[in-house]
């Protein structure tokens, strides 16, 4: 059983050095995220700041006030 799983190793070895070996003499292309990654990620957070700019300057949304002192209770009806 050792000496299979020996063999086994070596292959495994061999492909991850044949592997790295290819890649190693590859030239490097630039993906989707390398190109455009950084103005897609400044887009959305100009995007972000614009909505929630909008919706805290204009939307009329009181947000979370108390209502303690606004509040009257009504007549009792008998």
């Amino acid at each position: 059983m050792v000496p299979v799983a020996r063999a086994a190793l070596r292959l495994a070895a061999r492909g991850i050095q044949h592997t790295s070996v290819r890649h190693a003499h590859r030239k490097y292309e630039p993906d989707f995220h390398d190109k455009y990654g950084n103005m897609v990620l400044i887009g959305g957070a100009v995007v972000f700041t614009a909505v929630w700019g909008y919706v805290l300057t204009q939307a009329g949304i009181e947000w979370g006030l108390s209502p303690v002192g606004r509040v009257t209770p009504k007549e009792w009806k008998e």
